[in-house]
């Protein structure tokens, strides 16, 4: 047959084009270049079949994954919201739910909140607005509405790490009260006595109001666990720009420790570099003027002075549990809402070696 020469000329310059601009160029119907694209060609003759085929590729048309998906009524997509992407634990959570679901055929869509609850529910209406089909979030917990008319509208949804009040669904995350216990017997271990645990602001956030009541509670039920009797412990709340209370609270801590040893527990990665920074800015070594033991174990910790000793979360476990939850609700699963908790790992590091400190009044 003599060669079709199709002369290319999108309806709208430098946009993408569509199903209807390849129609246009090939001179046949939109319902046409469908047949051809979801290989019906034996319903086409070869010259149709060879227009349209000159078309797609002089406009360099690809079809919509997102449109070809919701017309079988599947988007396969889930979306994830965090709290804050700078913080290594929402991203090596979220590493473990990408490879989930890859498995299991499908997208994660990211919305980072950066720590700001207000963003809430703007993010779970946007991920909405793309048609995923279910939510994991690790939110601050403070817009339960919202994600419980996520719920309602039929899309599952998972929390990790931190829940929403009142809200019925799975729950995957550390057991927090285990891993402070873990950490704080450590402190007490190694011969620190003063111990002071350093959170984000904890207000309404489950998680560290788990962490810090499971902190207070091992301070009082010391001496019953059969540790030396004289345990003191306070909570200090850390923020972005408060770098001289901070630096105030840990000289505080040493003050109260009278010449023994002084520790502290940071409730996660972010709250350990501000403790590492405020020790810089005083002039005060780990393991030596105090002890520390940071949550999440990062790529740096071993890096920091002597070894930051850790409280190493199953990161990727969690992500991993959480979108295989989500995916089971999804394929039909209709069982009562599920708590996955699961157990920190110590790892001890030269930041909390028993070192007589050396006070000095100046500090």
């Amino acid at each position: 047959m003599p060669s079709q020469k199709i002369k290319s000329s999108p309806a709208r310059p430098g946009a993408r084009a569509t199903i209807a601009d390849v129609a246009r160029e090939a001179g046949v119907s939109k319902a046409t270049v469908s047949r051809f694209l979801n290989h019906r060609e034996t319903l086409l003759t070869s010259d149709i079949a060879t227009r349209v085929e000159v078309a797609i590729a002089a406009l360099a048309y690809s079809p919509s994954p997102m449109a070809q998906a919701l017309k079988r009524g599947r988007s396969r997509l889930i979306g994830l919201v965090v709290a804050d992407v700078t913080n290594p634990f929402s991203v090596a959570v979220l590493r473990g739910a990408e490879k989930a679901c890859q498995q299991a055929g499908y997208l994660l869509m990211l919305f980072n909140l950066g720590n700001d609850s207000r963003r809430e529910g703007e993010a779970i209406k946007a991920l909405t607005a793309y048609q995923v089909e279910g939510l994991i979030l690790n939110t601050l917990g403070r817009d339960a509405g919202t994600a419980a008319d996520a719920a309602r509208h039929g899309k599952p949804v998972v929390l990790v790490d931190r829940r929403h009040h009142d809200m019925q669904a799975d729950f995957v995350s550390l057991d927090n009260a285990g891993a402070v216990r873990l950490g704080a017997a450590h402190l007490v271990e190694a011969g620190y006595r003063e111990l002071l645990f350093v959170s984000e602001p904890i207000k309404n956030v489950s998680s560290r109001m788990e962490r810090e009541a499971a902190f207070r509670s091992f301070v009082a039920d010391a001496s019953d666990q059969g540790m030396p009797p004289v345990i003191r412990g306070t909570t200090f709340e850390s923020t972005e720009d408060d770098r001289d209370r901070l630096d105030q609270a840990l000289r505080s801590l040493r003050q109260r420790a009278q010449g023994g040893l002084p520790g502290v527990i940071s409730s996660n990665a972010v709250v350990t570099l501000r403790v590492v920074a405020s020790l810089a800015r005083l002039g005060w070594r780990l393991g030596v003027d105090l002890g520390l033991v940071g949550f999440d174990d990062t790529e740096w910790s071993p890096y920091i002075g002597p070894g930051l000793t850790t409280i190493a979360q199953p990161t990727d476990d969690l992500g991993r549990l959480a979108a295989g939850c989500l995916i089971e609700r999804l394929n039909g699963l209709d069982l009562p809402p599920r708590q996955i908790l699961l157990s920190g790992r110590l790892l001890a590091r030269g930041s909390t070696v028993a070192t007589a400190p050396s006070i000095s009044s100046s500090t």
